[in-house]
């Protein structure tokens, strides 16, 4: 879950699941859907925007950060931006096999002919054999043509220095964010509670998770269903 930009954009409010029609969860209905939805993380921001307006295959970013600080939010927004192919691949699979078939697929023209972008989410829990197979794909001789990799992790401590070498590092952080999405919180209860209810403390449930966003939207959440 990302730090979202101060307007509010509201999305649909509805999922379709057998038949029924269910309300979306905060988290879900107010994910951010492009790079401008997010505040804070300037220099994050900033980068791929630049790159989304020139991009380039034979690239890999790798985004570190806590949770809740947008990485996986902050990918999917990239992909978006240029139109890209995703292959997205969770810690849980984060295997041999699998990195082998998804790179295996980024050998085929992407539609649209745009890019490739494989999305591997925490890339420090993978396997030791995983990793050594990203490696292998990372080097100039054997990345996968038109293909971008977005790796992300908690932390670097279980990467490689060769692996690191071979990424472009951005650091997430929620640091100094907990007025931005304490206004954020006051924005989403204005349009879901209007009047009709108390006001929480939006900056108390900021500060009591951490800043991070993710935890805030749950919390307010459960506000929102005692009010």
């Amino acid at each position: 879950m990302g730090l979202f930009d101060s307007t509010v954009q509201t999305h649909s409010s509805a999922s379709l699941q057998g038949g029924l029609v269910f309300p979306q969860s905060l988290t879900e209905r107010y994910r951010p859907h492009s790079l401008a939805d997010f505040v804070g993380l300037d220099k994050p921001k900033k980068v791929l925007a630049n790159f989304a307006l020139r991009p380039f295959p034979n690239a890999a970013f790798l985004f570190v950060g806590p949770s809740g600080t947008g990485k996986t939010s902050m990918a999917l927004a990239l992909c978006e931006a240029i139109g890209g192919e995703l292959h997205h691949i969770p810690s849980q699979f984060c295997n041999v096999a699998t990195v082998e078939d998804v790179t295996r697929q980024c050998h085929y023209v992407p539609r649209n002919n745009t890019l490739h972008v494989v999305l591997v989410d925490e890339a420090d829990q993978a396997s030791s054999a995983a990793q050594l197979s990203f490696l292998s794909k990372l080097d100039s001789t054997a990345f996968p043509p038109q293909t971008v990799f977005i790796f992300t992790a908690n932390d670097t401590e279980r990467l490689q220095d060769r692996f690191l070498s071979r990424c472009m590092v951005l650091q997430f952080q929620s640091h100094g964010m907990a007025k931005e999405a304490a206004s954020l919180l006051e924005q989403i209860w204005q349009k879901e509670a209007g009047d009709s209810a108390e006001k929480p403390n939006f900056l108390r449930i900021v500060q009591d998770s951490k800043n991070n966003v993710r935890n805030s939207l749950n919390s307010l959440q459960v506000e929102l269903l005692s009010a």
